[in-house]
């Protein structure tokens, strides 16, 4: 008998993530903030720091760098400051 190798996972494709600079408006429970996009028709988004991004500590008026999820265009995840 000779064992045929199977690939549990499919091949998708990864997107790139959408990369734009916002300033957060206000400061909501459990880590989330409210974030007006500056270079997007979409005017806010709710968004969440990531990594080392979520020590530090966001305020509005606070510009910040953005990635879209390709999932839901309405949340994003703060990268940095801009």
């Amino acid at each position: 008998m000779s064992a045929q190798k199977t690939q549990k996972s499919q091949d998708r494709p990864v997107e790139a993530a959408l990369r734009v600079s916002g300033r957060v408006v206000e400061q909501l429970p459990n880590a989330l903030y409210r974030v007006e996009l500056t270079s997007s028709g979409r005017p806010q988004i709710t968004a969440h720091a990531s990594g080392e991004s979520g020590l530090l500590r966001l305020r509005p008026g606070d510009t910040v760098e953005v990635e879209l999820s390709s999932y839901d265009p309405g949340r994003g995840r703060i990268v940095g400051r801009a």
